[in-house]
């Protein structure tokens, strides 16, 4: 069973996806939204179920005070979309930085610009999946620890 990260755009969802063991998030695929309902809708099912998917993260694009602006509204009618379509949880997960730390991580591995393009939304929700797991992990270990 496994967690799907997502990277929302008005265009492109930034797609990634954890072990069977929810330790790690790796990149999967950049999604471009059709705007055709039926196309969204049986992608996401088909993904889901292909690949097992429990659980969904969606990165929630807060402002860096921390309050919520027009992408905020976007992505809560995508999400409330697709917990429709897919009928699995949909959580909201902090997505602040997340853009700078995937363009720190292409720099470094040295990423054209082109190539940048086509992964930087994977990436993204690479990263964002990541934080979610690894916030489950911590909070398992303080709870072992009490």
């Amino acid at each position: 069973m496994r967690v799907l990260g997502v990277d929302f755009g008005d265009r492109n969802v930034g797609l990634a996806l954890s072990d069977a063991l929810r330790l790690t998030a790796q990149p999967l695929d950049t999604y471009q939204l059709k705007n055709r309902d039926a196309d969204d809708r049986k992608y996401f099912q088909d993904l889901v179920l292909k690949q097992q998917i429990v659980e969904i993260i969606i990165g929630l694009p807060l402002r860096m005070d921390g309050t919520a602006g027009t992408r905020v509204e976007k992505t809560r009618a995508f999400a409330k979309w697709l917990e429709g379509v897919v009928h699995i949880p949909v959580i909201f997960w902090d997505e602040r930085l997340t853009t700078h730390q995937a363009l720190s991580v292409m720099h470094e591995q040295k990423v054209r610009l082109k190539a940048k393009k086509s992964v930087i939304n994977q990436i993204s929700a690479a990263i964002i999946l990541q934080s979610y797991l690894d916030s489950k992990r911590a909070d398992a270990n303080i709870t072992q620890d009490r």
